[in-house]
């Protein structure tokens, strides 16, 4: 099965997918798929990376990611307990082309510019919580009424935006593939020295073509797209590991000295670590 592009598995006639995930780590191979995704963390946290940009999940989070938008859910493999994901997925014009464009449905409009870009909920967590938790038990027609209020909410909710640029929303097999390796060794080796020689040659390319495809699908570098997961690890380490002092934290995350961590992290959370941890 290829990573990129993913198909999801489905009987042939129904045209909103339910679907459970249950265990120690989340399917971790960066990839895109044509239906929208909706998904409920019962269980669980990692990292995100979603288009261009990296942030976390916990217990507790929803999720909302894009027709064809690139991701990957990097389970925090350290926890002891299984990851729990519920998640529905579906296409627009899977109910019917014109479906989501009659009157009675025009609030979920806002729903759907906003799912391009992906994004995490802010507000109405517990309603859409507790829908998601019985989703399980639902014939698909009550399961189907489900998502509709499910969307109605996702539309009315705040939220936070996941990714702000997608250079292109179909990725062939071999880019794909292309992909898959350049993140999947990024994540399994943030924390050791990467430099632009070193993953080109994972994406086997030169240094120079290398950062113009990664710059051209990404739109930013590859170093900072490194730092910022690299920060993200951070933030988790801070919060978790609370005896564990900052320029431990630094080394940990793959910073060589404590300086250029203090001012990565500050340019990219506009806090100093240390103001996070006491904030957070």
């Amino acid at each position: 099965m290829k990573a990129l592009p993913f198909q999801i598995p489905k009987p042939t006639k129904d045209s909103l997918i339910y679907q459970e995930d249950l265990e120690y780590v989340f399917y971790d191979k960066f990839h895109q798929h044509q239906e929208i995704q909706l998904s409920y963390i019962k269980e669980g946290r990692g990292t995100l990376i979603i288009g261009d940009s990296v942030s976390d999940y916990q217990k507790g989070d929803v999720i909302v990611i894009g027709s064809n938008l690139p991701h990957v859910f990097k389970s925090d493999d350290s926890l002891q307990v299984k990851s729990h994901m519920l998640t529905l997925f579906f296409t627009k014009n899977g109910f019917g082309t014109q479906f989501f464009d009659t009157e009675e449905l025009s609030e979920v409009q806002s729903f759907f510019r906003k799912a391009e870009n992906g994004f995490k909920v802010v507000s109405n967590k517990k309603q859409l919580a507790s829908i998601f938790l019985s989703l399980n038990k639902q014939s698909k027609l009550e399961r189907f009424i489900a998502f509709l209020e499910i969307l109605h909410l996702l539309a009315k909710a705040k939220k936070q935006a996941l990714s702000s640029y997608v250079y292109e929303k179909h990725y062939t097999a071999d880019e794909g593939k292309r992909m898959q390796d350049i993140m999947n060794y990024t994540i399994s080796h943030y924390h050791q020295e990467i430099s632009i020689t070193i993953i080109a040659s994972v994406a086997n390319m030169t240094k120079n073509a290398f950062c113009k495809y990664f710059k051209k699908r990404t739109n930013k570098t590859y170093i900072q797209f490194l730092n910022e997961l690299r920060i993200e690890n951070a933030c988790k380490l801070l919060l978790n590991r609370k005896e564990m002092p900052i320029s431990t934290i630094a080394y940990e995350c793959g910073f060589e000295n404590l300086s250029n961590f203090n001012r990565k992290f500050k340019l990219i959370k506009k806090k100093t670590p240390s103001q996070y941890r006491a904030r957070y």
